[in-house]
């Protein structure tokens, strides 16, 4: 019998920096809910909004895998390994932490807000080189269907990181169904809507809501309104 939990977009951790408009689905910063500390490796959710022409000042991570995907605008990059690149929506970018690694990320626009998803999975590797890649993908391949955009081989489809996870992007017509399998045994799939209504399992989940479901290989997706789009990460339960 599968397990799974929700957690409605209201429920989220919620801060407003003037510059930055932060929703946590896991505890960060000054958000801690003991309850949701994480979803099995997939350790931060966060769903950001930053205003025109400003950002995140140099700062250290190490040993996490930084997945951002950029949902409007274009987000501008620098790194210590003296990576200076730009995101828009399309593109995936990851940053394998590992020893360490000291980067900033700005909105490269002085007249719109930029929106991304920052993401961090804990690695099944410590203390690895750090890294840093970004692809462009076509948004129309995801039309109705599930885009592998991230997975732990550098072959195959998407960006790669140092996890066994799967992460697939989808954008829907109305009415449009499909199922997911899970991709390895004791996988859990974490969904969250980006937009639209989408019903997981047959429960019904609106914008910016997410769903967390373990002990199970096959998961089914309706798409309850037109353009709905998701966001599917699968990934290990115990690291």
């Amino acid at each position: 019998m599968a397990n799974s939990v929700i957690h409605k977009a209201e429920t989220r951790g919620h801060a407003n920096h003037g510059w930055l408009n932060s929703y946590h689905s896991f505890s960060f910063a000054g958000y801690y809910n003991p309850d949701r500390m994480h979803f099995g490796v997939l350790r931060v959710l966060n769903d950001d909004q930053v205003s025109a022409g400003m950002g995140f000042g140099t700062h250290p991570h190490d040993n996490m895998e930084i997945i951002s995907i950029p949902l409007e605008g274009d987000l501008e990059h620098k790194d210590s390994m003296g990576t200076t690149e730009v995101i828009k929506h399309g593109d995936i970018q990851v940053m394998s932490a590992g020893t360490g690694i000291y980067h900033s990320e700005y909105n490269k626009n002085k007249d719109q807000p930029v929106k991304f998803l920052q993401i961090w999975v804990i690695p099944n590797k410590k203390n690895v080189a750090p890294r840093y890649d970004q692809i462009s993908l076509n948004v129309a391949d995801r039309h109705n269907t599930l885009q592998q955009v991230l997975s732990p081989d550098p072959d195959d489809a998407g960006v790669w990181i140092y996890q066994d996870a799967w992460f697939h992007m989808g954008e829907f017509d109305k009415g449009f169904k499909t199922e997911y399998t899970v991709r390895k045994k004791n996988n859990g799939v974490y969904l969250f809507v980006l937009k639209g209504d989408v019903a997981v399992n047959g429960e019904l989940l609106n914008q910016r809501d997410g769903m967390g479901i373990w002990n199970t290989d096959k998961i089914s997706i309706e798409s309850m309104s037109q353009g709905a789009e998701i966001l599917v990460m699968d990934v290990p339960m115990m690291n």
